[in-house]
């Protein structure tokens, strides 16, 4: 792996020296831009729309459109904005993890300790792990400022990207069920029993990417010269009518609604 971040984590007074790795990859296949006609590779290329030409890695800024002008900014700007938080995970708080709602989470990151930093590593890991807390922090990657929680998972610390408030969405554009939308008793009594009949405990390794691995059989077939005739799903919207029926028939049949049952 290729760290993607180095700096350090401020605890207290302690400063542990670390480097952050992405803890996740794409599962999605590489699927290149091509010509239909001869099946060329499309390329993407910078082109200055003044001049119609294309424009070099190392003469591309960036710059930001300010009273319609805009305003370049170069590297040292970005780290002049917080330098400190371009080099340093500052724990500002420590928090219980329920605490946060999972609408806030986001991307993950594996958290190394330097040779230097190794014992105040673990000092921070078995801390938190005691405590069962979370340092909640602000630092500053690839230009951008991300609110963050450190925290322990089996024997390492882990970084969990955070979103701000301000980045959420209010849900008051949605149109929802209102009061004048009843559901009777012995639908309810049916949907939890449906429910009771689909629950198991949960684990991870039974869920693949299995659209990937389909599209891979499509595309290997298509290379031998074969093609796999797959049959065409058709999808039936319930209506308020037969909601009760549905669950009824759901209840006695297989379905797809589970990978297995509870026992």
């Amino acid at each position: 792996m290729r760290s993607i971040w180095s700096g350090s984590i401020g605890f207290g007074l302690v400063n542990i020296p670390v480097k952050l790795y992405s803890a996740v990859q794409d599962s999605r296949l590489d699927l290149d831009m091509l010509d239909k006609k001869n099946h060329a590779r499309i390329k993407f290329q910078r082109i200055n729309e003044d001049t119609g030409k294309e424009v070099p890695w190392e003469q591309i800024v960036k710059g930001y459109l300010y009273n319609d002008e805009y305003v370049i900014l170069e590297d040292e700007d970005f780290e002049e904005a917080s330098p400190k938080k371009s080099k340093i995970i500052e724990i500002e708080a420590f928090v219980m993890e329920d605490e946060i709602d999972d609408i806030y989470f986001e991307t993950p990151y594996f958290i190394e300790p330097d040779k230097a930093g190794v014992k105040a590593y673990e000092l921070l890991l078995k801390t938190l792990q005691k405590t069962k807390k979370t340092g909640l922090s602000r630092f500053v990657l690839r230009s951008k400022e991300h609110l963050a929680v450190v925290r322990p998972r089996d024997n390492y610390l882990l970084l969990q990207q955070l979103r701000f408030e301000q980045e959420l969405r209010s849900p008051e554009e949605l149109t929802l069920p209102d009061a004048r939308t009843k559901v009777s008793k012995k639908e309810l009594d049916m949907a939890e029993a449906l429910v009771k009949q689909y629950s198991t405990k949960f684990d991870i390794s039974q869920y693949k990417d299995e659209y990937t691995e389909e599209l891979m059989k499509i595309i290997k077939a298509k290379a031998s010269g074969k093609r796999r005739t797959v049959k065409k799903m058709k999808v039936v919207h319930t209506k308020s009518t037969d909601l009760f029926s549905q669950l009824k028939a759901s209840l006695g049949s297989n379905g797809t609604t589970g990978k297995k049952r509870a026992s």
